[in-house]
């Protein structure tokens, strides 16, 4: 699963390489993506590759490789732990913050084993909750949380929402009203946040939680 931004930039880098063989300047990655510095796209960059869409040439500038598509794929993981008879294995990509909006869905991971009887159909991953404002719907600081990708989600579900203004992401219940979309908090400590109907992306529903003790 990849951000708008994420996706535009791959695009974009694969018609460049298949029209003259040679990665875009950093620069002109930034313009192309209407970005106003280039430190956006070293974060893209980084965020593409650690999802294994890209990869970095050693010792050659600008040298980029697309491993990868959107609906490609992914290569199978080397030495990828098999996930017993009655779990499934998911990616467990990175950390999601519970409070405040951190960026998310930007690191790799091991594979984490679940119980098949925790997700249904379609793509899920998994993300380490970092934070305490869903702690009234038991979703503790340190948690596993079990995702579905989505890119919608109905009012009142628990969803992976990305801020697109500040390209961060968050843990949140959504509700969705005339005048935009709400992120609500379960911890009174923690604000509700108002945004625009275009301001926010959903990226996937929370189906369960795993816990350590």
């Amino acid at each position: 699963m990849l951000t708008q931004k994420q996706h535009d930039l791959l695009i974009f880098i694969d018609k460049r390489l298949k029209k003259n063989s040679i990665s875009p300047s950093y620069d002109e990655m930034k313009d192309a993506l209407g970005l106003a510095s280039k430190s956006g796209i070293h974060r893209l960059i980084t965020a593409l590759e650690e999802r294994g869409f890209i990869a970095r040439l050693p010792h050659r500038a600008r040298a980029l490789e697309i491993l990868r598509l959107p609906g490609q794929e992914a290569p199978a993981a080397k030495n990828a732990p098999e996930a017993a008879n009655d779990s499934v294995s998911v990616p467990l990509v990175g950390k999601i913050a519970a409070g405040v909006p951190i960026a998310a869905l930007e690191q790799s991971g091991p594979r984490i084993s679940i119980p098949d009887g925790m997700i249904g159909r379609g793509d899920h991953f998994a993300l380490e909750v970092e934070g305490e404002s869903m702690i009234g719907a038991g979703i503790l600081d340190g948690d596993i949380a079990v995702i579905r990708e989505a890119n919608t989600a109905r009012n009142n579900q628990i969803v992976v929402a990305y801020v697109v203004d500040n390209e961060e992401a968050t843990l949140k219940r959504l509700y969705k009203t005339a005048d935009g979309i709400e992120l609500i908090a379960e911890n009174p400590d923690f604000p509700t946040r108002t945004y625009g109907p275009d301001q926010v992306e959903v990226q996937g529903v929370l189906v369960g939680l795993i816990r350590k003790y």
